[in-house]
């Protein structure tokens, strides 16, 4: 049967996909939209599974703050190449899911997944998407960061995303303070917080290396905790944030930075993910 155009420019406003690929589906289908929607999914499915076992090292990432400033959320989206990941339609659908997962007060990736998207769960519109592009595409990363006042920051190449979480803030202060934090999150990439936030098997391990180093070095058995223990602090003031030097006045550290601007102000958590 012959398929008008206008039949093909519903079906493609319906679903999304492409001109050839709608004209295809309704002439499989003799007309049928149902069917033709049915076809369409079955080719997203057929997409999906040949590709698989394909890396996704390039994509976007997005970010969300609630009304009261006290919620952040950072979601990355990632697919195969950079052209994809450029695409307006692909950032827009990376939005949409962010804006569907704090509506709904999704707290992870698996939760997304499930949620009801136009008549079918999240899963199954990757999927959708996945067979309208022709590349694999996923949800990655899915942060939730809460404090006094959560501040967002994305880089510039739309791959590296940072919330960072203020406590003790002081009003107009809090945002230029929050970037600042933000931006050296993202260029130093600190372990934790603080030395209480490294994970003990770091500790552990940089003792060891220490320990190690010093013997190479021919220093007295004896003498190595304590070297070690000199290490590990410099550790300490290199790889977490409140005691890193501040990158925009390295007289300072981040502690001293924030407690500058507002008396007491510091960092409560944060996360940062990176596409790549």
């Amino acid at each position: 049967m012959a398929i008008t155009a206008q039949e093909v420019n519903k079906l493609r406003q319906m679903t999304g996909a492409g001109m050839m690929d709608c004209k295809k589906a309704l002439t499989e289908a003799e007309g049928d939209f149902e069917k033709a929607i049915d076809i369409l999914r079955k080719k997203g499915q057929k997409v999906s599974a040949s590709r698989a076992d394909r890396e996704t090292k390039e994509g976007t990432i997005v970010t969300a703050v609630s009304a009261d400033g006290a919620t952040g959320t950072l979601l990355s989206l990632t697919c195969e190449t950079d052209f994809v990941a450029k695409n307006d339609e692909f950032v827009a659908f990376a939005n949409t899911l962010l804006d569907l997962a704090t509506k709904n007060g999704a707290a992870s990736i698996e939760q997304i997944l499930a949620l009801s998207f136009e008549n079918i769960t999240v899963a199954e519109k990757i999927v959708e998407m996945t067979g309208k592009i022709g590349e694999k595409i996923e949800i990655s990363h899915f942060e939730v960061v809460k404090g006094e006042a959560v501040v967002p920051y994305i880089h510039s190449n739309g791959k590296l995303g940072v919330l960072v979480a203020l406590t003790n803030t002081n009003g107009s202060a809090v945002e230029e303070a929050g970037k600042d934090v933000a931006m050296q999150i993202a260029a130093m990439n600190p372990v934790a917080v603080d030395k209480d936030g490294v994970d003990a098997s770091v500790v552990e391990r940089e003792i060891e290396v220490g320990k190690d180093q010093a013997r190479q070095e021919g220093k007295p058995e004896e003498m190595l905790e304590k070297i070690a223990l000199g290490k590990l602090n410099k550790f300490y003031k290199e790889n977490t944030l409140l005691s890193q030097s501040f990158v925009k006045d390295n007289t300072k550290s981040i502690a001293q930075y924030l407690d500058g601007v507002s008396k007491g102000m510091t960092v409560a958590a944060f996360k940062r993910v990176s596409i790549g």
